[in-house]
């Protein structure tokens, strides 16, 4: 990527219209990678996936990005790595760990089959089990330890807040990499300090990953719904945070995974409005910051 495209928002630039040109110019350039969920309006988990709609819906972003992230390995999302790799993108496998002790066992043997069958790059055992409190700690560690004697060249990694892994270093010492989630807004940090708050989360994941790779597994701006303490949602602060994050990620070499690929109606229920609006694209698949 060309760094002429990363002069900092934050440093003066905060025009709408330039910021949605640079916000276009910087997902022409592909970036590293972003989340997906393939659901449409009336779904969420629970839904059975069609091999269709995944495809339908990886064919709106995938000249835009080089990885994406999955979250399950079950309900039709264990197809997600063979078409994306078929796409010719990196993939991020996700296996979605509970407390349901037989849906972690389908989630774990799918994702196997699919690391067997060469189509993941990055096998994340579990998204914030510890910050939901789902499971003990030791129990996370034995799938972990699990998954990778089952797949020694597969590298293994668990997602979830930074400072999880500061209060549970056991599970950053299991892990090959080490997949945090860094949310300024969801820490009610105003717009203005939130990228270097997010580098103060990285250094801090870094700080107990002891050399192991750290990437950033989400991170992200809602463009509507309600404050969160000093956080606004907004337009312009969403797309602040998307050109101010990737300025960083290109300088420092950060690997950054954007949250999200498509808005998601269904996470109302447990964020609140805001939940619905962290996507780049709409959930209608349409591009939200045409130029």
């Amino acid at each position: 990527m060309s760094s002429k495209l990363y002069q900092p928002a934050l440093g003066g630039v905060k025009d709408l219209d330039a910021l949605k040109r640079k916000t276009t110019e910087i997902l022409n350039e592909r970036i590293h990678g972003i989340s997906f969920s393939p659901y449409i309006e009336g779904q969420g988990p629970g839904s059975k996936i069609s091999e269709e709609q995944i495809e339908e819906r990886l064919s709106i972003i995938s000249d835009n990005v080089n990885w994406v992230r999955s979250f399950s390995c079950t309900e039709g999302h264990e197809n997600i790595p063979r078409i994306a790799k078929a796409r010719g993108l990196n993939t991020m496998v996700g296996i979605w760990i509970d407390d349901n002790r037989e849906k972690n066992e389908e989630e774990i043997q799918n994702a196997i089959d699919v690391a067997k069958a060469g189509h993941v790059d990055i096998l994340a055992v579990g998204n914030e089990v510890l910050l939901r409190e789902d499971i003990p700690e030791q129990e996370l560690i034995a799938y972990i330890n699990r998954i990778k004697e089952a797949l020694p060249n597969v590298s293994i990694g668990y997602v979830d807040a930074y400072f999880l892994f500061e209060n549970h270093p056991a599970v950053a010492d299991a892990c090959d990499v080490i997949l945090t989630n860094c949310y300024p807004f969801w820490e009610g940090c105003p717009i203005e300090f939130a990228v270097p708050y997010m580098k103060e989360m990285y250094r801090r994941a870094k700080a107990v990953a002891k050399g192991k790779p750290v990437i950033v597994s989400e991170t992200g701006w809602p463009n509507e719904g309600i404050a969160e303490r000093g956080a606004e949602p907004s337009e312009l602060n969403a797309l602040r945070y998307f050109v101010d994050t990737y300025q960083w990620a290109e300088e420092e070499g950060i690997e950054v995974f954007y949250f999200s690929s498509f808005d998601e109606a269904w996470k109302v229920e447990k964020e609140g409005a805001v939940g619905a609006y962290w996507g780049l694209w709409d959930k209608d698949g349409k591009y939200k910051y045409p130029v």
